[in-house]
């Protein structure tokens, strides 16, 4: 087997053995020795003009490195690859890697490689090692422009403010960039931020309480302050009239026993000024949303006007502008 060359080697290992015809024919091989490898299962072809000089699956990095090089040097991640890249937990799993690259750019998408052009590219881009990756903010819209359906879009609009990704005022200005092209579900999912939701599930559970006759209108994210004035902790939801606070209790912030422990201090406190703590699963609310609605419905009317053994107040909580 012919050794590879020096700059050969250097670029492969900097490119975690993903080439391009271009690097190959640079070093001095030819079509045929790379027809070779390839009929040889040496290398394999993943990309148009894009090699691996490994055989087996490639890896995530690998896949976004072989999109990159096939889509240029101009190119950006973007979307659901992007946020992949970020370690977003909620953004769901994808095979495609979207690029965005200039307006004039001549390059198709090809296999796993997504390629849009954009009349502007991201000026808050971030440097990766080969390739440049769209801001948060960028990537979360381009993301939910692609999906079809508002839970996921929930998930990643609400995962990139509440981990602190990105804030309010730079999604609202990449929605504002978008315009009206396919952006009716970020547009639902960023109004719901606004108004103080912190995750998908706690905008499911506001849904399905929104269809009640019985209810008054719940307070989402209030800052409750006790009778001797110190803060009290923030459930999702409360009902103040009849001191009832709603939670929705996702794995995601139990799997250690600190986050067991401040979700039991959390309860404690309420329930020690006379507050009824319900806690409702993600699972149960998009399940059993008529359940869900008929047990909150019940505790209302069972303390409708009895409020808190202690004084508790419901604190106003000043709310940004939203995006148009």
């Amino acid at each position: 087997m012919r050794e590879q060359p020096p700059e050969l080697a250097v670029a492969a290992e900097r490119q975690q053995q993903i080439v391009t015809r271009g690097q190959l024919l640079a070093a001095g091989l030819d079509d045929m020795h790379l027809y070779r490898q390839t009929r040889r299962r040496q290398w394999q072809r993943v990309l148009p003009g894009t090699y691996a000089l490994v055989t087996g699956t490639l890896t995530d990095e690998q896949r976004r490195i072989a999109a990159a090089l096939y889509a240029g040097p101009d190119a950006q991640l973007t979307g659901l690859a992007a946020l992949i890249w970020y370690g977003f937990r909620q953004s769901p799993r994808t095979e495609d890697v979207h690029l965005i690259v200039p307006h004039h750019t001549r390059r198709s998408s090809a296999g796993f490689a997504r390629v849009t052009r954009a009349l502007a590219l991201d000026a808050w881009a971030r440097r990766a090692p080969i390739y440049p990756v769209c801001s948060p903010a960028r990537a979360v819209v381009d993301a939910a422009r692609d999906l079809r359906q508002l839970r996921p879009v929930r998930a990643i609009v609400a995962e990139s403010v509440q981990r602190g990704f990105t804030d309010l005022a730079r999604l609202d200005e990449e929605i504002r960039r978008a315009r009206r092209s396919r952006t009716a579900l970020v547009r639902q999912a960023y109004s719901e931020v606004v108004n103080g939701t912190r995750s998908a599930p706690e905008a499911e559970l506001r849904e399905c309480l929104a269809g009640s006759r019985l209810l008054p209108e719940i307070r989402w994210n209030p800052r409750l302050v006790a009778g001797d004035g110190n803060s009290l902790p923030t459930p999702d939801g409360y009902l103040a009239d009849a001191a009832v606070a709603l939670e929705v209790d996702s794995r995601e912030y139990h799997f250690s026993p600190g986050d067991w422990a401040r979700t039991l201090d959390r309860h404690n406190e309420l329930s020690r000024h006379g507050i009824l703590i319900l806690h409702f699963t993600p699972a149960q609310i998009r399940r059993e949303p008529g359940r869900v609605r008929r047990t909150v419905e019940d505790a209302y009317e069972s303390r409708r006007g009895l409020g808190a053994t202690n004084p508790v107040r419901v604190e106003p909580v000043e709310v940004p502008g939203s995006g148009g």
